[in-house]
């Protein structure tokens, strides 16, 4: 056992459960899948000590994230619990239930004034009061996972920079803007046009990561040794770029730095901000429209996205301002109790790129 608990109280299977809020029917399931291994005493009583729990809110977190007990096992088959993997999952999985409950008042704050006004609740308020109540919100294992891996704490290791020079570059994204890579003074930067580059650390000889954001890049090289393309790791997606001639960014950066300075707005940018507005209020996101990473996250926020707009009530009008150094259109939108910030970004097959919406500054 390690030091650094071997002065730590152990529990009883009865105790463990009372205090972390289980039952010992689901600590014998963990046992089970292998998950924790309590101590054992001459009589064969269980005891848990720091270290089962420890791996136990592993477990939570993970969980928290939408894994199955099977999956969980085979991640953590052979591995000390991480501490610090373990408070950024948890860190993860509470951020989640702090929105899911924001959703959940702001639901039940906008029923309660039916009622008070003598209105009647209808089968599909009760419906998504109760779906609200249950507090599920599944993912699959495949993005569970991601999400997981991409949140975990990262350490730099030390490569050979000399490799920096065959990784900076022109790529673009699936179906989405371009993207920089560049290095100077031996360190690696990574950029989307139109924004500020940020150093990327190795954590491998292909593979490096943020310290600001939960984000890797992944470098693949092709049959000829040479690097085609690039990995976009974050928010569970995986995004795939591919060089491009530095011409076509030069290009796109200087007719984005003229949209900036003209405040020129996409093509149709106007009538799709209508219309996409105009879908979340009826809850009926059209998720086809989207970019399939896009698609993704909102699927994820269309509840919460949903119970903001029901507070802001009825929509009063809709303004250009400009367009963002990121390169989004953004839109001055006002309803009858609140006034937001909405952006929009199209990709290059005409669907929305990126989306967001937020209280105007």
């Amino acid at each position: 056992m390690s030091d650094r608990f071997q002065h730590e109280a152990w529990l009883t299977a009865a105790e463990c459960a009372r205090r972390i809020g289980l039952s010992v029917r689901t600590l014998r399931l963990y046992e089970d899948h292998g998950l924790i291994t309590p101590r054992r005493t001459a009589t064969q009583w269980r005891l848990y000590g720091a270290v089962d729990l420890a791996r136990l809110n592993e477990v939570l977190a993970l969980k928290h994230l939408g894994l199955s007990l099977s999956t969980i096992a085979d991640l953590l088959q052979g591995r000390a619990t991480d501490f610090g993997r373990m408070l950024a999952m948890q860190h993860e999985a509470l951020q989640g239930e702090r929105k899911r409950a924001d959703r959940g008042l702001a639901m039940i704050e906008r029923l309660n004034k039916t009622v008070a006004a003598g209105g009647a609740l209808s089968i599909n308020d009760l419906t998504e009061l109760a779906k609200e109540a249950n507090m599920a919100e599944p993912t699959t294992d495949a993005v569970a996972w991601r999400r997981y891996e991409q949140s975990r704490p990262r350490t730099e290791v030390a490569i050979d920079t000399s490799l920096y020079r065959d990784y900076a570059g022109h790529y673009q994204l699936d179906q989405g803007p371009f993207y920089v890579v560049s290095t100077r003074d031996g360190r690696l930067f990574t950029r989307v046009v139109g924004q500020a580059d940020i150093e990327i650390f190795p954590e491998g000889e292909t593979q490096f990561f943020m310290k600001t954001l939960p984000v890797q890049v992944t470098f693949v090289r092709d049959a000829q040794g040479e690097v085609s393309s690039l990995v976009h790791h974050q928010n569970g997606a995986e995004i795939r770029a591919v060089r491009v001639p530095a011409d076509l960014v030069e290009k796109a950066e200087a007719e984005l730095q003229q949209r900036i300075r003209e405040k020129l707005p996409a093509p149709g940018s106007e009538t799709i901000m209508r219309r996409v507005i105009a879908e979340h209020i009826r809850g009926e996101p059209d998720f086809d429209g989207m970019s399939p990473q896009l698609a993704e996250l909102a699927r994820a926020q269309s509840e919460t996205v949903q119970a903001s707009l029901a507070q802001a009530g009825a929509l009063k009008s809709v303004s250009f301002r400009g367009v963002a150094q990121s390169g989004f259109d953004v839109y001055d939108v006002r309803f009858e109790n609140a006034d937001m910030e909405w952006g929009l970004a199209l990709a290059p097959d005409g669907k929305i790129g990126g989306l967001y919406l937020r209280p105007s500054p």
